[in-house]
């Protein structure tokens, strides 16, 4: 059959300005082209970093913005050269569509790296159309983007794509992942439920770190952490100093270095995955006396993206998420900024985004 040439008409939620309020938005996708698949969306989650952007918090935002980059649906046409996926399978894009394929970054799999990567949503691509994200009845991808979603691992999974991927790649990457390891894991939202699930099934003992003791009901009943500490309690952090082979930070307030890394182990390693507006003050003697590590991490690439989704469905791990219409999805980020959710909204795009 002849393919039409004209763009695909498409629908979803998108803010015009600053305020960031969300309203109905007809706009359109790019036909499949050779390479691409275009899906249904069914589920996307809602990442806390969709409030930065829809207020232009972090000053890049490009309006109409329609965010979303925890997506998951099923294939409804793949172009002619794809090599990897077919009509009604189940797919999940995260954080990136696009990146150069050529550097040494692209190479070894690290696309999250590339300084040319177009990010899912308010990014733009080489043509300079502006990318749109999952808030919306379909999207067009490029293949080497989209995962395959594991068929025992239900769709409104989808924060797996970036709450899961932020917090399993450092847990990987910097040998966090041993069986009888002692992790820590700093803050417990939508990235530090993550955190413990998967430290947990890597076979570590987890000890979770908060402000707030009245977590710790939570963290040990209900996620399976073997202890909490409150980092405002200063007997509880001298008595556990020393304990720990790694922690992963997940906090993006501005907070306190040194009681962590007080915690550490000789070799011990704080990982960050939240992202202070400000900079954080580092004291460099207790890096020294201990040989100790501060590092980063920012999602993962493809190909780790897959291994992790193929991971969560082998031991059985989601996040812990509250599914809500399409229509709800303002009083969903004025409750997101409260953090009045355990741990992550997720759009119900599938069955509630209507076109009346």
């Amino acid at each position: 059959m002849e393919k039409s040439h004209e763009n695909v008409k498409a629908f979803g939620w998108a803010a015009r300005d600053t305020s960031g309020v969300l309203s109905p938005f007809n706009f359109s996708r790019r036909v499949t082209g050779e390479k691409d698949v275009q899906f249904k969306v069914m589920y996307c989650g809602i990442c806390h970093s969709d409030l930065h952007q829809l207020k232009n918090e972090w000053t890049n935002s490009i309006y109409p913005m329609v965010p979303g980059h925890e997506v998951v649906g099923v294939v409804t046409e793949v172009g002619s050269k794809v090599e990897k996926f077919k009509t009604g399978d189940k797919v999940g894009v995260g954080c990136l569509v696009g990146s150069c394929r050529k550097c040494e970054n692209c190479d070894n799999d690290l696309e999250n790296y590339c300084r040319d990567q177009i990010m899912t949503y308010n990014g733009v691509y080489t043509d300079g159309i502006p990318t749109y994200g999952g808030y919306s009845d379909i999207m067009v991808t490029n293949e080497h983007y989209v995962v395959h979603w594991p068929e025992n691992l239900p769709m409104e999974a989808a924060p797996l794509l970036c709450a899961g991927i932020t917090t399993y790649s450092p847990l990987r990457y910097y040998g966090l992942d041993k069986p009888g390891m002692h992790i820590g894991v700093v803050g417990l939202g939508g990235l530090g439920h993550m955190a413990v699930k998967f430290a947990k099934a890597f076979g570590t003992k987890v000890t979770v770190i908060s402000t707030s003791v009245s977590k710790k009901d939570e963290a040990i009943d209900r996620l399976g952490a073997d202890s909490f500490l409150v980092s405002r309690d200063p007997d509880q952090m001298q008595g556990a100093a020393g304990s720990l082979d790694g922690i992963i930070d997940t906090v993006s307030a501005i907070h306190p270095l040194l009681p962590l890394i007080n915690l550490l182990k000789t070799n011990g390693k704080l990982v960050m995955v939240g992202a202070p507006e400000k900079p954080l003050e580092l004291p460099v003697f207790p890096l020294l006396l201990g040989r100790k590590l501060v590092a980063g991490s920012a999602i993962g690439g493809v190909k780790e993206t897959q291994e992790m989704v193929d991971f969560a469905a082998k031991h059985n791990i989601t996040p812990d998420v509250e599914v809500v219409p399409m229509d709800y999805v303002n009083t969903a980020l004025e409750r997101l900024l409260k953090s009045d959710v355990k741990y992550r909204f997720v759009l119900d795009i599938g069955n509630t985004l209507n076109k009346n």
